[in-house]
């Protein structure tokens, strides 16, 4: 019952993912927390340090802050599929699943550095689906290098994701050496640019890099995983490992654009869980990233799969652990 009303596109359903919102973000508002001792947060990169010394000490104008880029990165979700229609249906599924994604660990939802980066790689892989049959060299691979790069400048583990510009290039063009070169231009210009100011204005450039070198190799805290933490996460590993499966007996049989579209963000997927396994950087701060690809996937397997029990069943299950979460939580 649950999935096939927000499946729907009605009034209704924007009502119920506002309430969906509140519901999983309640938690945040009525006990609003700083930010631990990451190395993000210890040595933060300037454009997050910058947010931080705008916001200040205090906890909830940070919550604030994160929620107000998190409904702008729902909006994005929605406004993606909207526009490419890789997805072959309108639908708001994939917001309300990153919703419920962001409602796994309550205590990210405060004033965090991947969020807003998180915006800038949703922008980048616009950019990058936007060069698909575009006649001569797209600037589209500098325009997400450029974005990517920006984002990096809040959570510096987003560089990694430069990745996603080659596999853009080898999914939607002739590779030429153009667009690597400005692929490769993209990504530096932010770098060089922010160096030479540090020079300008007499900052310790040494001391950049040093934060660069923490934040990209450094060992993040330790995240306890409670019980019930914990038998979320096997039941999302799970949903997606059957939305995986789903996806791929079907992504030969979509339409090119399509195809495309789910084979980048399949490469956005496998490069930010390879980026928790492999870095002692990067802690459970990566959801917010990882679960803009997977709701895109479980989205395409609840709205497709022909079977009606069984993802309803699954879809009540998720929603209703996310909820006990964040009871328990402000319990």
């Amino acid at each position: 019952m649950l999935l096939r009303i927000f499946k729907g596109t009605r009034p209704l359903v924007i009502s119920l993912i506002i309430i969906t919102v509140g519901a999983v973000w309640i938690s945040a508002f009525l006990n609003p927390q700083n930010p631990g001792s990451f190395q993000y947060e210890t040595s933060p990169m300037p454009l997050y340090g910058l947010v931080k010394s705008i916001i200040g000490d205090g906890a909830l104008p940070g919550v604030i802050f994160s929620f107000l880029l998190f409904s702008l990165l729902i909006y994005l979700l929605v406004n993606f599929n909207t526009t490419l229609f890789f997805i072959n249906e309108r639908t708001f599924l994939p917001a309300v699943i990153y919703v419920l994604i962001s409602g796994l660990f309550p205590q990210n939802q405060l004033l965090n550095p991947v969020l807003p980066a998180a915006i800038f790689l949703m922008l980048a892989i616009i950019r990058i689906m936007g060069a698909y049959r575009k006649p001569g060299t797209a600037f589209n691979f500098f325009d997400a290098g450029l974005l990517i790069s920006i984002g990096s400048f809040f959570y510096c583990n987003l560089i990694w994701f430069a990745l996603l510009l080659f596999a853009g290039i080898a999914l939607l063009r002739t590779i030429n050496f153009n667009e690597i070169a400005l692929s490769f231009l993209g990504i530096i210009t932010p770098y060089v640019i922010t160096t030479g100011l540090y020079y300008v204005i007499g900052k310790d450039i040494g001391a950049l890099f040093t934060d660069v070198k923490i934040n990209l190799f450094g060992e993040s805290s330790g995240y306890y995983f409670s019980r019930l933490t914990i038998v979320v996460l096997i039941f999302c590993g799970l949903m997606i490992l059957v939305s995986l499966a789903y996806l791929i007996t079907r992504i030969n049989i979509q339409k090119i654009k399509s195809r495309k579209t789910f084979y980048l963000l399949l490469w956005a997927f496998s490069i930010s869980l390879a980026l928790y396994i492999i870095l002692p950087s990067v802690s459970v701060e990566m959801v917010w990233i990882t679960g803009i690809a997977a709701s895109y996937i479980l989205a395409h397997y609840f709205v497709f799969v022909k079977k009606k029990l069984l993802p309803e069943i699954i879809f009540t299950v998720f929603f209703m652990l996310i909820l006990l979460v964040q009871l328990l939580y402000i319990l």
